[in-house]
């Protein structure tokens, strides 16, 4: 999809890229100058290709604000489809008035009577937007237009400005206006497609060609308010006869010495790096003299150049770099560096220069780029372990837990982002762990009678409406189908957010008799739930796997003991496989499954975060569907009965959970029941010991331990040195690694780490697979106790409300008297006064209600294990006589 700006676009453009943004719309933004936003759209046409190698295309062009905002925002909520020509008359009007004229600070006659218009509009109505009762395109374009033409020093009602001010406050909108809009580089630039390809933001700029880093310093400085947090990068392509080829980026002004830069790496041996000449830069990198920089690693595809990275660069907000062309550069963030590398799979070594130019008393580099190297300048870094490799988590858990949790799952190699928002990849390593719980889970499962199926995708609208209350509860994530090619369906069809209305039909035509019941079965399958909140890899998509159980019984207590069995499943599945600790309980009558009788559920604690997680839930589904769907059987009497039925159900939501208990500042520290290898064998190979006396050995020790069941891997990769791969699988939490050198041979032994708490072991290979059988196991209930230890230092009763908001900002889960799950009003009366006092504490007005990170509290369940109440204990909220205990938490 292709935009087309005018003249003026480059800051009133910004309202369409905001809009494009906020409705999740790839685009390409070109600024050509021509006399009228225009937006030129080529998509594949299924009926005109007539097979793969000659796709045809349909192009639609469209001129106009109007028309083009229309046609990227009329499929989301930001367009009002019943108030359509309202919205376009507030564009058009807006555009009219303020986008031809912008180059003038102060508003003409014409533009003033527009902004008069919009004072009048919230002066005589007791509207908060433009159009309707929520914020449409009509708002967002209205609202960047007046503030970009004037700076935000028109002259506005207060009413207005606080319209304006809560449309502008939005962080998509914020970032737009904050960013510079410049034009993106010709496609056929390899790194730009690459970039584009895997949906990674950056911003290019042309400047004069600059052959050295000292003239682009000169011709092209930062701007001085960025002076000191983001750079341009020196990149040097050395080589050495033994070790290979090196990638050196760093700031332009870092110091290192060549002659040391081997030990910072742990090179074994001899070093002598000299600089790569140029047929070698061509070949490995496809770059020419003085346009190489990181992003040229890309084109490296026989992977035998190692990047070696400057940490002061990843300690920056923005990095500057040539894109194979030294007329322009491309920025990015250190994050969208490290995505792009680990995209391209490059080998990837973070060094402190500066740290370690200290700690060797400095020294000139005697590598240098055109002229006098200038000296380091050290600053307070973030300190990165000296071979560190796949750009070592940029996060500390305790410093800043959301973006601790993206790097490890991205550079763990657990999921890949995709270019539909709410949508990830799930690679090999986190969906092994899926595999596993599946087995397990199966198994368990099978000893209760349930066998597996497999239903439809998708339901009819007619099936979907036909329990009130169920899809009510799930109608704003319904995602539909409502087209077959270009023609408009009949019936529209709906994605299954949940199967009850797609298997229950069936279930009436197969159950007749009780000799029919009872009915168990599951079903392995996705889930689409067009969540509107910020998604969260894991926790919180649009597009989910799980399981989902659905019984048919013929009394309410067979059926109550199917929802208890399935749930103590899910305890154990946290339990005994992810080593998390869950508090099992009734969901409130607020909280339970939309349309069901009982919910139950175990939940979850995050130290990270403090918050709670749902782990799973098994519903009682009562005789609801049962009367709507008419699941009916004879009884041994003879008499028709309604039948009683149940559903539970967990999801790939367990592996973040898992994720996020256990990891640390390394990365993922894996329970030994669910990692996918749960032992890996690192030879140390050096001169003294080389790969033929390393192999057989290991090779012995790798099939003792798949003789005792342990899922183990030789790395015998010849291209990374020991210390890249004891990193490399640190990160991805492998919970025992097993080194092997040439003392280790001698003495008939081998070196063991385990990864959870850094212990190293010397131990005889002779019977090691089942030594090493045992100490999983240790490993894994050590695991366990510590997560509880942390979760019961943070669960408390409080029974007084002073007390309450205290707890909850103290991170902890909070276990109070309670008058009964079904006073859900004064339940909500909890939430909403929790995040009146939580948001005053923090000094902020209100919170964003997509957020899904709220400061309000919520009932996360009633537990089963209940503590006495005394005599006369009053509801901590009504004041009412308290009947039970009930936990509340912030909760994802």
């Amino acid at each position: 999809m292709i935009v087309s700006a005018p003249a003026p676009a480059n800051e009133v453009f910004k309202a369409l890229v905001a809009l494009l943004k906020l409705a999740e719309t790839p685009v390409e933004i070109i600024n050509n100058h021509e006399d009228e936003c225009k937006l030129e759209l080529s998509e594949l046409h299924p009926l005109l290709s007539s097979n793969d190698d000659d796709p045809k295309t349909k192009t639609t062009t469209l001129i106009g604000w109007t028309a083009c905002i229309k046609r990227l925002c009329q499929s989301t909520v930001l367009w009002d489809a019943q108030r359509s020509l309202q919205v376009e008359e507030w564009i058009q009007a807006s555009a009219t008035a303020l986008l031809n004229d912008s180059s003038i600070p102060d508003f003409t006659p014409h533009q003033q009577a527009f902004v008069d218009k919009v004072n009048a509009h919230f002066l005589e109505s007791d509207q908060t937007y433009l159009v309707g009762d929520y914020a449409t395109a009509a708002d967002v374009a209205v609202a960047m237009w007046l503030y970009q033409h004037a700076g935000g020093n028109q002259t506005l009602e207060q009413a207005v400005e606080a319209w304006q001010t809560s449309i502008l406050a939005n962080p998509i909108i914020q970032s737009v206006l904050t960013t510079t809009m410049t034009a993106p580089p010709a496609s056929s630039n390899v790194i730009i497609s690459k970039l584009q390809e895997w949906n990674i933001e950056f911003t290019q700029y042309n400047h004069v060609k600059c052959m050295t880093v000292e003239e682009l310093v000169q011709n092209v400085p930062m701007p001085e308010q960025h002076a000191d947090t983001e750079s341009h990068t020196k990149n040097l392509l050395l080589k050495d006869k033994k070790h290979g080829l090196f990638l050196v980026t760093t700031k332009p002004d870092t110091v290192f010495n060549t002659r040391a830069l081997g030990k910072l790496l742990g090179l074994a041996g001899k070093v002598n790096m000299r600089m790569a000449d140029e047929p070698t830069l061509k070949e490995t990198l496809g770059a020419e003299p003085g346009s190489v920089g990181p992003l040229a690693i890309v084109n490296n595809t026989e992977k035998n150049v190692t990047l070696v990275l400057d940490q002061a660069l990843l300690d920056l907000n923005k990095i500057h770099s040539h894109p194979l062309d030294n007329t322009c550069s491309v920025v990015l963030t250190p994050t969208a560096l490290q995505e792009y590398l680990s995209n391209a799979e490059a080998n990837v070594v973070v060094v402190d220069f500066a740290a370690e130019a200290d700690a060797s008393g400095g020294g000139e580099a005697t590598a240098k780029q055109g002229g006098q190297a200038k000296k380091a300048v050290n600053k307070d870094k973030k300190q990165t372990e000296k071979g560190q490799t796949l750009l070592a988590l940029q996060w500390k858990k305790d410093e800043n837990f959301a973006m601790w949790y993206s790097d490890v799952i991205v550079l763990s190699e657990m999921i890949s982002y995709y270019d539909i928002s709410g949508c990830y990849i799930l690679r090999p390593w986190s969906y092994k762990i899926w595999e596993l719980t599946q087995e397990w889970f199966n198994s368990e499962i099978q000893k209760l009678g349930v066998e597996n199926s497999y239903f439809p995708l998708f339901v009819s609208k007619d099936r979907l409406e036909k329990e009130k209350d169920h899809v009510e509860g799930f109608a704003p994530e319904v995602a539909w189908v409502t087209k077959s090619g270009e023609t408009e369906l009949a019936k529209h069809i709906a994605i299954r957010p949940t199967s009850e209305t797609i298997m229950y039909p069936a279930f009436a035509d197969w159950i007749s008799s009780h000799r029919d019941l009872p009915l168990k079965l599951n079903q392995w399958s996705n889930v689409v739930r067009w969540e509107f909140k910020y998604p969260t890899p894991f926790l919180r998509s649009r597009e989910f796997l799980w399981q989902e159980g659905h019984t048919v019984h013929s009394t309410y207590e067979e059926a109550m003991e199917m929802v208890m069995q399935a749930l103590d499943l899910y305890r154990r599945v946290y339990e005994e496989l992810l080593a998390v600790p869950v508090v099992p309980g009734y969901k409130s009558e607020k909280e339970k499954f939309a349309g069901g009788d009982t919910t139950t559920t175990v939940e979850a604690y995050v130290p990270g975060s403090g918050r709670a997680i749902q782990g799973a839930t098994s519903h009682n589904l009562g005789q609801n569907f049962g009367k709507m769907f008419d699941i009916t059987f004879q009884d041994e009497g003879g008499k028709t009965q309604v039948a009683w039925q149940t559903s539970w159900g967990l999801t790939t939501r367990t592996i973040g959970v898992m994720v996020m208990v256990h990891g640390d500042d390394t990365g993922l520290v894996m329970p030994p029941r669910v990692a996918p290898l749960q032992a890996v064998i690192v030879p140390i190979v050096s001169k003294k010991f080389s790969r033929e006396e390393a192999n057989p050995y290991c090779e012995a020790i790798l099939e003792d331990l798949k003789a005792a069941g342990i899922r183990a891997k030789f790395d015998d990769r010849t291209m990374y040195n020991p210390g890249w791969k004891y990193n490399h699988w640190e990160q991805k939490g492998v919970p025992i690694r097993i080194e092997v050198g040439p003392r280790d041979v001698e003495q008939k032994q081998a070196r063991i780490v385990l990864r959870y708490n850094g212990e190293k072991l010397d131990m005889r290979v002779e019977g090691l697979g089942e030594t090493l059988k045992e100490k999983l196991e240790d490993i894994q209930h050590s695991m366990f106790e510590k997560a509880k230890e942390v979760r019961d230092q943070h669960l408390v009763q409080v029974t007084e409300w002073k007390d309450f908001v205290p707890n909850l900002e103290k991170n902890n889960l909070v276990l109070t008297p309670w008058c009964g799950g079904q006073h859900t009003d004064w339940e909500e009366w909890v939430k909403e006064t929790s995040r009146e006092e939580s948001l005053k504490l923090h000094g902020e007005g209100e919170e964003d209600e997509r957020t899904s990170t709220s400061l309000a509290a919520k009932t996360l369940c009633i537990p089963f294990e209940q503590p006495p109440i005394p005599e006369g204990t009053k509801c901590i909220a009504s004041d009412i006589p308290a009947t039970c205990w009930i936990l509340w938490g912030r909760s994802y």
